[in-house]
């Protein structure tokens, strides 16, 4: 059979059978956001980041390299996938309407797509996000006009996002039970004379068990000197005697991630260790001062700053305080939807959750990074992940 038929099968046994949340809200989400865009002037959205088609229909696949889109109106959801998506869509997306294209015919994708986005006259896209193809986007505009089209489609969505409601934050506390699992297990087999890959492959091991699906990022784990340099990653490398052990995880519950950040000593960890840890620990508990409602994203990175301020000349530290998180897809478990840093004038809001990645590295030498998973509250930031802040030894 092909896919039009194949679709229209699997719909009658097993169509909506892995929604992942209630029709509620999905619903709640979908009047929301129909809401702030009347109040913008758009009558359409056209969506092409893999989470933000997710936060709206549920649909999610391990195939995010293909093009797939979803067109929001007042009265519908149309999502346009690959052939070889179409039983994703079926099974884990509630939308009016599923547009099937051959995987490998792209050009059947911008005909079928003009005629959903015709009707109207406004249409806002999310210029910077994820999937927005040029061979996509640009015939659209040739055969539509380019004045109907609007730029602030992703920050419309982005303002939505970045609040999570209480059944989010319960994905979230579950993605950071089972993050732990795997940092936990992790852990316990640093030593020296072990391999990075094999800290990692343990990680992974004990957060699949414990109930990760696929996760956005991989179990990031460097040794010693390799920690001075950012973003690198397990390369069958030998644990050396005293040397530090930096590991990041994240694992993904309904496609929502909680991440942490660990370091570990394979043997005693020198003073100098001990004290990047103890800034780690002081920026924390500043920003977790300053992440309340009504202060802004930028008080709080200046807070965090003035820790660090004594320090910044002798290591790298990113820039970034904070990341918010949410649900995601490889290639990073980063929302998007907010930075915790100089200049973002954003205020904070009860129930956004940011990521905060506290990483101190002196390049060609080592680093030590933690890092918890926090809520934004009345009182402040509020922790989902569980790290102890604690230099593990031995």
């Amino acid at each position: 059979m092909d896919h039009h038929r194949y679709r229209h099968v699997l719909a009658d046994a097993l169509g909506g059978s892995e929604l992942p949340f209630p029709e509620a809200e999905l619903e709640a989400r979908c009047t929301r956001l129909r809401s702030a865009m009347r109040e913008a002037g758009l009558e359409a959205l056209l969506l092409t980041d893999p989470a933000d088609i997710h936060y709206l229909t549920g649909y999610h696949t391990f195939e995010v390299s293909v093009h797939a889109c979803l067109v929001v109106s007042v009265e519908r959801l149309v999502l346009q996938v690959a052939s070889i998506e179409t039983g994703p869509a079926v099974v884990t997306a509630r939308v009016d309407e599923i547009l099937g294209y051959r995987w490998e015919g792209v050009e059947e994708v911008v005909e079928p797509l003009a005629e959903v986005l015709a009707p109207f006259h406004t249409i806002g896209i999310d210029a910077m996000g994820a999937g927005l193809r040029h061979g996509v986007i640009q015939p659209l505009q040739v055969r539509l006009g380019t004045e109907r089209f609007r730029h602030e489609g992703g920050e419309l969505l982005d303002r939505l996002r970045i609040v999570k409601s209480e059944l989010e934050l319960d994905c979230l506390r579950e993605s950071a039970r089972i993050t732990s699992t795997g940092l936990h297990a992790a852990m316990a087999t640093i030593a020296p004379g072990v391999t990075d890959n094999e800290v990692a492959a343990e990680g992974a091991r004990a957060m699949l068990a414990a109930g990760s699906e696929f996760m956005s990022l991989q179990p990031i784990v460097t040794t010693g000197a390799r920690i001075g340099t950012i973003h690198v990653n397990h390369k069958r490398r030998v644990i050396a005697r005293d040397e530090p052990v930096f590991l990041e995880f994240g694992s993904a519950f309904q496609r929502y991630t909680a991440p942490m950040m660990r370091t570990a000593v394979a043997g005693r960890a020198s003073p100098g260790m001990h004290e990047l840890r103890d800034v780690c620990r002081a920026m924390f508990e500043a920003l977790l001062v300053a992440m309340r409602p009504g202060r802004s994203f930028d008080d709080a990175a200046r807070a965090a700053e003035a820790v660090l301020a004594p320090h910044a000349d002798r290591v790298f530290f990113s820039g970034v305080f904070g990341y918010a998180v949410g649900a995601q897809f490889p290639p990073s478990w980063v929302e998007g939807t907010g930075y915790i840093a100089r200049g973002q004038a954003r205020e904070f809001e009860a129930d956004m959750v940011f990521h905060l990645p506290l990483c101190l590295r002196l390049p060609g030498q080592w680093g030590i990074g933690l890092s918890d998973t926090v809520r934004v509250t009345p009182a402040g930031g509020e922790p989902l992940t569980d790290n102890d802040w604690q230099l593990q030894q031995g």
